[in-house]
């Protein structure tokens, strides 16, 4: 199958209160894009990845010697219009794209590996990454606001639930979303255009194709990775926690 990446990094990162762009804001003296971009390029399966960037056009890839192709998101209407704005700079040939962030450091390109493996086992519409917390307290605390992985009885994924969205007793679910996911290509397009806003942000949320997929009989199969490779930064004190997981 082949491949290819997408790293959403058009956020402004007002919450980190820096001049800097957020995706190029150091955590043990490296830009956090540089991490992403390093693990996708040792997994050999795209040596061009796709960087969604907003309105300012700021080349983030040559801070660091790295290669890529920009897409524009000229407007901020959330993570399924930043991933739709690349549909036109992806050729036919490609089977399925993994979705990644600007602001996550840590997932490493074994996790990249094995989330390919299962995509390309299973054969399905949306393989996706998962991380479940043992509280939401000390460093825990920085996935909160996460999105909750809904489940059946049969423990299949039957969606996510943003936190602002969230019922009480859906926010007691240790299981959340990094939003980190490989969709197959021509499912996504055909899909991306149904989403809604209809959410506490009016935004695009990527998340709701995973319950576009459920209504439409597709099972979502999901890798359960280790929270500190889940970790984002959008705040000094995330950024905090990140320079400790880097350290340790």
């Amino acid at each position: 199958m082949n491949f290819r990446f997408i790293i959403l990094a058009a956020g402004k990162g007002a919450r980190m209160h820096s001049e800097i762009p957020k995706a190029l804001t150091p955590v043990c003296g490296k830009p956090i894009l540089q991490y992403v971009h390093e693990a996708v390029m040792r997994t050999g399966l795209d040596k061009n990845p796709i960087v969604v960037i907003g309105p300012e056009r700021i080349s983030l890839c040559e801070s660091f010697n790295g290669t890529c192709t920009y897409v524009v998101q000229e407007e901020q209407l959330g993570t399924s219009h930043a991933v739709q704005v690349t549909q036109p700079f992806i050729d036919k040939q490609t089977d399925a794209v993994i979705v990644l962030y600007g602001d996550h450091p840590f997932v490493s390109t074994q996790t990249l590996q094995c989330l390919v493996a299962l995509h390309e086992q299973k054969s399905v519409v949306i393989t996706m990454m998962t991380t479940t917390v043992p509280s939401f307290e000390d460093w825990h605390h920085a996935f909160l606001y996460w999105g909750r992985i809904l489940r059946d009885s049969n423990n299949d994924i039957v969606g996510i639930r943003e936190f602002k969205d969230a019922t009480e007793q859906e926010r007691k679910i240790r299981e959340v979303n990094p939003a980190l996911y490989c969709f197959d290509t021509k499912w996504l397009w055909q899909q991306i255009g149904e989403i809604k806003n209809v959410n506490a942000n009016q935004e695009f949320y990527l998340t709701d194709l995973v319950e576009l997929a459920v209504a439409q009989g597709h099972k979502i199969y999901s890798l359960s990775i280790p929270s500190e490779e889940a970790v984002g930064i959008n705040t000094p004190e995330e950024l905090e926690i990140a320079e400790k997981i880097c350290r340790n």
